[in-house]
């Protein structure tokens, strides 16, 4: 679609306005914007403004997710902006003298023959902004500095920063759920002396079906009665959850059956036969994974009688609008949602429910504002989690010692929660609280993702070179738990997989790892990516196991080569010492950025790798606080070193989930280079160490 210059930019009071459809959840998108409207027109960043994302008002850019921000989002900017600085330059000249050639910025000045002082580029811009853009404007990629704080850091550490959570408006009521013990129970009764004592205190009980909260003015008051309602509470548990072994369920025979070619799954292809007496096999796992949000989803909902708004830190804004709109028979036009940060969102965790659920409350109480916020165990038992999954793996070698034949099957559930309008209202099946109300919506099944490098399949295709290969995708649409996006779909999985099956494959073959990598890859940058690594690794002896590991998001986006150092001590706990992370983004925008956005990832999913599973028993999903899911704490975090590789001339790449697939796989390269064991199910504790131990 055709955009105009206006569509991302505007000016107002002598300031640059930038308008995007991406929310920033904490990974610098606005600072990354802000930077890039800078480099195009100078200004200073105290001129730059990034406004809030809302349904009512800015650019609809789908989900913020899958690392696309920079490349969509930062690529129409970019264009924009350069639109609009070749149409100051020639309004300069035309008004002033000269030819646009004649014209510099800085500074947000231009400056040139035809002016004795500089001109504000902003004086100039506004006939620029009705402009269409210009997709082939000349960009100026350039700026002052590669030092840019983080927009709003200043906000944060002094407090003056609000997160959804602190929202505070008139007349605003406060609102819990009171949760059954798991997805398959249904609220039989309510002891109603409890309920009228509730009721006669002067708080607002909501029940919808089984879909039950509580709501009053103050926040206490409403956290205490829960409680309350939740004992008076007489829950039908139906035949409770599945306890079977969850890894027995991922199997190709339970499965939904795809061949994958070019990391795309094909109907009309046939499933090539498994390979024949391959030399080398092996199958890894991954349990169910939550997303452990630092704070609890929460959601501000309003109703008029006629618009409904809601501020919620969801990532997908435009979809959400329109799967409320959907769920409650609404004119999409009458919803609202703007974005606000809530501390801890990314992926589709409980943002989207929670929403909804404000919405319900406070379409039942007009004109009344309710502040909904799910508490720790909200959060831990009913947020969509990542699927378990599995990946089956075998190659043959050549005479040569190379790869002749690879073979990967992904086995696992959907990453596709998120609520889509659409057909067969699956936007308003895929909300839970739809699932308890008194007309029940939901499930929806699990449908592939057909996407190129979607789901299930991403990276499930390696980036080296054989001659041979075979990728199948196996959707298991029954799995006990909910699930939806979390960081990196499936490249997480499959990166591991095949990362640790080539270190298998190195090793039996007396192969140098990294060098073993090297000997099949013709990607110059990826080359440079390992050739950096290996010179960082040779300036610094290793400490206990050494792992490294390679990869690139989607076959597409960042290159990542990672090295783990780490010890085993006495009781078969690891500990990380050392991480070295060399990075190929292409041309980099925001240098603390992407160093960041790597950090984190690495930190992510050393978490994975050590600690975290979701458990569950017939009763409920047991893992609903920090004890019971534990996570990552600071004395586990090593000394992490980040070196990136700018490549100016090059596009910019997406890195926000380009990190954590390499880093499971050098966490267990480095375990087995420790100790000989090859650890090929997630999370690796010191039981899971003893017990392969034993079984050795």
């Amino acid at each position: 679609m055709t955009e105009r210059v206006s569509d991302r930019l505007r000016i107002r009071e002598g300031k640059l306005l930038i308008r995007t459809g991406k929310v920033d959840i904490g990974q610098r998108i606005s600072t990354a914007l802000a930077i890039i409207a800078h480099e195009e027109l100078t200004l200073p960043f105290d001129r730059i403004e990034v406004l809030p994302v809302t349904t009512a008002d800015s650019p609809d850019e789908g989900v913020t997710s899958g690392s696309n921000s920079i490349e969509q989002s930062g690529g129409a900017l970019r264009a924009a902006a350069a639109t609009l600085r070749g149409h100051v330059l020639s309004e300069a000249a035309a008004r002033y003298g000269g030819t646009p050639g004649d014209w510099s910025l800085a500074e947000g000045m231009l400056i040139g023959p035809g002016a004795n002082r500089p001109v504000p580029v902003l004086d100039l811009a506004g006939t620029g902004l009705e402009l269409t853009v210009t997709d082939d404007a000349p960009t100026r990629y350039r700026r002052d500095t590669d030092v840019v704080p983080m927009l709003g850091i200043a906000q944060m550490v002094t407090g003056e920063h609000r997160f959804v959570h602190d929202y505070e408006v008139p007349d605003m009521l406060h609102a819990r759920i009171i949760r059954p013990p798991h997805a398959h129970a249904r609220l039989r009764g309510i002891d109603i002396s409890t309920s009228e004592k509730i009721e006669d205190e002067g708080l607002f009980i909501h029940r919808d079906g089984s879909f039950l909260a509580v709501a009053g003015p103050a926040e206490w008051p409403v956290v205490r009665a829960a409680q309350r309602l939740a004992n008076a509470c007489d829950w039908d548990p139906g035949e409770g959850l599945p306890e079977d072994d969850i890894f027995e369920r991922l199997t190709p025979d339970r499965a939904i059956r795809l061949a994958v070619k070019n990391g795309i799954p094909d109907k009309d292809i046939a499933i090539p036969p498994p390979l024949e007496s391959p030399d080398f096999a092996a199958r890894y796992e991954r349990p169910f994974t939550m997303h452990g949000a630092l704070a609890p989803s929460a959601a501000l909902a309003s109703w008029d009688g006629r618009r409904l708004e809601i501020v919620t830190h969801s990532q997908g804004i435009h979809v959400l609008r329109d799967a409320v709109a959907e769920s409650l028979g609404l004119d999409s036009r009458n919803v609202v949602l703007t974005h606000a940060p809530g501390s801890g969102c990314y992926g589709h965790n409980g943002a989207d429910d929670a929403a909804f659920e404000a919405a319900l409350i406070a379409i039942s109480i007009p004109c009344t504002p309710v502040l909904l916020k799910w508490s720790r165990e909200d959060e831990h038992a009913w947020e969509p989690y990542g699927t378990a999954g599995a990946v089956e793996l075998a190659a043959r070698v050549d005479q040569d010692g190379r790869l002749a034949s690879f073979s990967a099957e992904a086995i696992g559930g959907t990453f596709r929660g998120r609520p889509r309008a659409g057909k067969d209202r699956t936007g308003a099946r895929k909300l839970i609280a739809n699932q308890f109300r008194k007309k029940p919506e939901g499930p929806a099944p699990a449908v592939p993702n057909m996407n190129p490098q979607g789901g299930l399949q991403r990276n499930l295709d390696p980036v080296y070179d054989i001659p041979e290969t075979r990728y199948v995708k196996n959707l298991v649409p029954d799995l006990p738990l909910r699930t939806s996006a979390l960081r990196c779909l499936g490249a997480a999985l499959n990166v591991f997989a095949i990362e640790g099956f080539i270190d298998e494959i190195a090793h039996a073959r007396g192969s140098e790892p990294l060098r073993f990598r090297k000997a099949h890859l013709g990607d110059p940058r990826a080359l440079a990516v390992l050739d950096r690594l290996e010179e960082l690794l040779g300036d610094r002896p290793a400490s206990g196991g050494r792992g490294i590991a390679y990869g690139q998001y989607k076959n597409s986006m960042t290159r990542v080569a990672i090295a783990v150092d780490l010890d085993l001590d006495e009781t078969a706990r690891i500990r990380l010492r050392n991480a070295t992370i060399v990075a190929d983004a292409g041309r980099i925008i925001d240098r603390d950025g992407l160093t960041a956005q790597l950090q984190g990832g690495f930190l992510q999913a050393a978490s994975w790798a050590l600690h975290e599973a979701v458990t569950w028993d017939r009763d409920g999903v047991a893992s609903r606080d920090w004890d019971s899911y534990p996570v990552l704490r600071f004395e586990d975090v090593p000394d992490i070193d980040v070196s990136l590789i700018d490549r100016p001339d090059d596009p910019s790449a997406g890195a926000g989930e380009a990190a954590p697939g390499p880093t499971l796989a050098a966490i267990g390269n480095a375990v087995f280079d420790a100790c000989g064991l090859r650890m090929r199910r997630l999370p690796f504790r010191p039981d899971d160490l003893r017990a392969a131990a034993l079984a050795q």
